[in-house]
């Protein structure tokens, strides 16, 4: 188990700044994972973690060591690429064993550890199979297992399941679940641009804008209480609704944002009216998409079935005390 401080971290690649001075702490055995857009140096940040990028100023500590200058074999982590970048001549086996038989390792405690792992993932019948001959979700099993064998401290998943299709995506994300929940003393960080799978995987979530922490904070705070316009709209599927001009004033804000279950289809007072743009049924739930006149359709999440036909008027209106209220620079003013 590791504690992680980053002090200050600063970046650049040339004259171009990518990480511009982050200050985090990762606590022993937590989740952490990092998201954002394309760009905003998540990638960056988890390679100087794992030593494979210098830092071009300020401090990363494992648990009060500097780790600056130390070597990544020497840091106690395993990192885990979204490219799987397993062996193809090498058996699972093989692959999974290759970092302890590197390091000389008893043959036995080989066996047993690559055995534990493989139970653990559930890839036993696979061991003795060449990679080509594995699908895309078990081939990542086999990544992460190879990482499980080398006993880390520290996790380190770089986007790991962006190559896996959407059934894939849920039955790799639930498998990295379970990894950390029977591996509590192992500390992992991990890296996404997928904010759903930040929500269900992560003890807390980073989220980074333009080299910077835009906020830090548990998936459920960041959800309720974003701390500024581009965290309200990143965090949530579908995302937030943003609303100016004239309904913005009425609430004495720059811009109001109002999640889409916090909206109520029907007349009364406070209500929007416009009319039905698109509808979308998916069974448990429905997503009704409404021109109110404001440029962006609002989007109205309603419990079940619902069917509402292109063109049709409708009214809606938000609930009391879940209307976001910002100011002119984006940052919060409280709940109406």
């Amino acid at each position: 188990m590791a504690e992680l401080q980053l002090t200050d971290i600063h970046k650049s690649f040339g004259g171009f700044e990518v990480i511009k001075g982050v200050s985090l702490e990762v606590k022993s055995g937590e989740f952490m994972v990092f998201v954002g857009p394309s760009g905003c140096g998540k990638s960056t940040l988890l390679r100087l973690i794992a030593g494979l990028e210098d830092i071009t100023a300020g401090t990363l500590s494992f648990d009060g060591q500097v780790v600056n200058g130390l070597a990544p074999s020497k840091r106690g982590i395993a990192m885990v690429f979204q490219s799987y970048a397993l062996y193809p001549h090498m058996t699972v086996y093989d692959n999974m064993a290759f970092g302890m038989q590197l390091a000389k390792s008893n043959p036995q405690a080989i066996k047993a550890r690559v055995e534990s792992a493989a139970e653990l993932l559930q890839i036993t019948p696979y061991l003795k199979r060449l990679p080509k001959q594995l699908s895309g979700g078990q081939r990542q099993r086999v990544a992460i297992g190879r990482a499980i064998v080398r006993d880390p401290k520290v996790f380190l998943f770089d986007e790991p399941l962006s190559n896996l299709d959407a059934a894939l995506r849920v039955a790799t994300r639930l498998e990295i679940a379970k990894l950390h929940h029977s591996m509590n003393n192992v500390t992992m960080i991990y890296v996404t641009h997928d904010q759903v799978e930040a929500m269900t995987l992560a003890d807390r979530i980073c989220v980074l804008r333009d080299g910077l922490i835009e906020q830090v904070g548990t998936p459920l705070e960041l959800y309720e209480s974003p701390q500024s316009i581009f965290v309200a709209g990143f965090i949530g599927s579908p995302k937030m609704n943003f609303l100016n001009g004239q309904i913005a004033a009425g609430y004495g804000a720059g811009t109001v944002g109002i999640r889409s279950e916090h909206i109520e289809i029907g007349a009364g007072e406070g209500a929007w009216t416009g009319k039905v743009i698109h509808s979308e049924n998916l069974g448990s739930d429905s997503y009704v998409y409404v021109d109110i006149g404001t440029g962006e359709p609002v989007i109205v999440r309603e419990d079940g079935t619902r069917k509402h036909q292109p063109d049709d008027p409708i009214s809606i209106r938000p609930m009391q005390g879940q209307v976001h209220r910002f100011d002119a620079a984006g940052k919060p003013m409280g709940r109406h």
